[in-house]
């Protein structure tokens, strides 16, 4: 599914240059739930912005199914994003003026799909993950779960084959934390691809495996 080769990235830091990540090589095949662990700063995020396209190695290569991601311009990469990952974030980035229906709708909506489908599989969607009677809601109307909850409908609308997950259970009380993980289990049985990274150990145990950075590198990966 994921192979990365020898990724670098480096930022400028007040003046100084931080290597997020260092020769980074690594492997994630298709169906594995995989956790990114490690201290702040040690690379989780940028590897995960790497692995969905969204940020461009200094040097190295990120593959798809064998697809070299940065040889592909930036719609190139889009289409790929658009047709195989869905990203979860630890902020939702739900649109506050749309309902929970709405906020679903709106990647059906970007690929064209026709109204009544875009209905159709939202509601289906908001059903899965148990808020069918929170369909006229706004986000400012639904609790924190619940917002998390929509977040996951919405990548699920375009049936990614890999889910990226950033932090997805960190503004989560431990309830919220169960169902969404629960959620992740499902999808993980179905046959998604998951790469999360988490700084809580009891989420990262419930990954088949984990893949820890240490300063931007690859500290253990079994």
């Amino acid at each position: 599914m994921f192979r990365v080769e020898n990724v670098s990235k480096r930022y400028r830091l007040r003046g100084k240059e931080v290597a997020a990540l260092a020769d980074v090589s690594l492997s994630i095949a298709a169906g594995e739930f995989v956790a990114v662990v490690g201290p702040s700063g040690s690379g989780k995020s940028t590897l995960l912005l790497a692995l969905g396209g969204l940020i461009h190695p200094d040097q190295g290569e990120v593959y798809l199914d064998g697809q070299a991601l940065y040889r592909l311009d930036q719609a190139g990469r889009a289409r790929i994003r658009q047709q195989r990952i869905g990203f979860l974030f630890q902020t939702f980035h739900l649109v506050p003026y749309l309902t929970a229906l709405e906020n679903v709708q709106m990647p059906l909506y970007v690929a064209g799909e026709p109204p009544e489908r875009q209905v159709e599989v939202a509601t289906r969607l908001l059903e899965q993950v148990g808020l069918g009677d929170r369909l006229d809601h706004k986000p400012s109307e639904l609790s924190v779960g619940q917002q998390q909850r929509v977040a996951l409908a919405r990548t699920l609308a375009n049936t990614p084959r890999a889910i990226l997950a950033d932090e997805p259970t960190g503004s989560l009380d431990p309830e919220t934390v169960g169902e969404v993980m629960g959620s992740l289990h499902r999808l993980h049985q179905d046959g998604i691809t998951i790469v999360m990274v988490t700084h809580d150990p009891a989420v990262a145990a419930q990954a088949q495996r984990r893949v820890a950075l240490r300063e931007g590198r690859v500290a253990s990966a079994g």
